[in-house]
């Protein structure tokens, strides 16, 4: 489908949180732009325009993901910038950010420009890098910032490893403050997991895992939101999963300091008993917790603490997973089972359909300050027809990514991406890759 030829969404039901939109609309594409919001019908005219019938389907902004791991450079037999991309649109994401724990780390603008490069080539997801906060992700010298961000990042990151020293993430942030760009904060004191595989309970001790206390992701978390409110700078807290952080974030909130946050969907559909067959793919950073931290993830889903949900994709080969659980490297994939879940989620009575979708685009967008993530006349056609009321089994054969570490392969999902467009363009047609 050529990129200026127009397109009519029809017959489907527009959500955008960004909007207080939520009913019956029909949506005009031209040019790679929403051209018109109309009610349903008055698009008719348009005889030459593509129309995508939407009807019993949700038309939302495209969703944004703010955490995503890619692998390339260095570890492409994990993931591909393309295959990355592709997973992403085939589960509803128009945008993508991918951090910064690649081989070289994306320290510096050639990295940078390599990895928008070969996004570019993909032609599917928008991939939007984050740089790295401190040179190789060692935490002992700030990353050339100004450069990065003039290569085209959109926030700064030593993701996979926390920044330990106050003083450098001190510097980071007033750098930061000058750019107008967040830190996204990975929140863990290593005194404390001192290399815990599981939630530090007593079925840890159960199993005979060493246990990951919460409280090494607290004491980062109130670490680092002293330091936003001394510095004024921006801090954007990684999948949080204690109820003890979302505590200290909706305080911080309170006060007024500059603080966002993400949480992971499988920190909030798992929990720590799913590691009790020692299953490595649900092995992850922060590991799975317990009810009532799960019940305080969803407080904070509810009271508007939580500004974005990032599925935190980690690709991993089968053999770094076909080890002892102590041994096995942490995350899963993310992309094609996200948006699923929290179908499931809304279908559950446990958010609403308007706050899902604010979780998933306008929310990650306003966190690091992105102008997609809505559906108004001029903006950017990056759209998803979702189709919530499909029930699926997701298998291995659907896994776009190179990786197939996901704890949800075999399990019936609700909900699926039946069309995506990005800038106009359809990269998903029927549930497929178009083209």
């Amino acid at each position: 489908m050529s990129i200026h030829r127009p397109v009519v969404i029809e017959n489907g039901t527009l959500i955008d949180s960004a909007t207080d939109r939520e009913g019956a609309f029909d949506i005009l594409v031209e040019g790679g732009r929403v051209a018109a919001i109309e009610k349903p019908g008055a698009l008719k005219a348009h005889a030459d325009a593509e129309r995508i019938d939407a009807k019993g389907q949700w038309v939302i902004p495209g969703c944004i993901d703010l955490h995503v791991h890619l692998r390339e450079p260095g570890e492409e037999w994990k993931e591909t910038i393309q295959t990355g991309a592709e997973a992403a649109v085939l589960g509803g994401y128009t945008s993508i950010c991918c951090m910064p724990n690649t081989k070289p780390a994306n320290d510096s603008a050639e990295v940078t420009r390599f990895i928008i490069e070969k996004a570019k080539a993909a032609a599917a997801a928008r991939v939007l890098p984050i740089g790295a906060i401190s040179m190789e992700r060692k935490g002992k010298q700030l990353a050339p910032y100004n450069e990065l961000a003039k290569a085209g990042c959109v926030a700064f990151s030593d993701d996979g490893d926390p920044v330990a020293d106050a003083g450098l993430m001190r510097r980071a942030l007033e750098w930061c403050l000058m750019l107008g760009l967040p830190l996204s904060c990975h929140e863990e004191d290593r005194n404390l997991s001192c290399g815990g595989s599981m939630n530090e309970s007593p079925l840890s001790l159960k199993l005979g895992l060493k246990g990951f206390p919460g409280v090494a992701e607290d004491v980062m978390i109130a670490r680092d939101i002293e330091l936003a409110r001394f510095t004024k700078g921006k801090v954007h807290i990684c999948h949080v999963s204690t109820a003890r952080g979302i505590e200290l974030i909706r305080r911080a909130k309170n006060d007024g300091i500059n603080v966002t946050c993400e949480v992971a969907p499988h920190h909030l559909v798992l929990d720590e008993g799913c590691c009790a067959g020692y299953d490595t793919n649900c092995k992850m950073m922060p590991p799975l917790k317990g009810h009532e931290d799960i019940e305080g993830l969803f407080a904070g889903i509810s009271d508007g603490t939580v500004d974005a949900i990032a599925s935190d994709h980690a690709p991993h080969d089968r053999d770094s997973k076909l080890v002892e659980f102590s041994r096995a490297t942490v995350g899963i994939l993310g992309l094609q089972t996200s948006l699923p879940l929290f179908v499931e989620l809304c279908s559950k009575g446990k958010v609403s359909r308007k706050r899902m979708v604010e979780l998933l685009c306008h929310g990650p967008a306003k966190s690091f300050g992105l102008s997609s993530g809505t559906l108004r006349v001029g903006s950017d056609a990056d759209i998803t027809v979702l189709d919530p009321s499909v029930r699926w089994q997701f298998t291995s054969d659907d896994v776009r990514s190179k990786s197939k570490n996901s704890p949800f392969i075999g399990r019936e999902l609700t909900g699926k991406a039946a069309n995506v467009l990005v800038g106009g363009r359809r990269v998903v047609s029927n549930g497929a890759l178009a083209g």
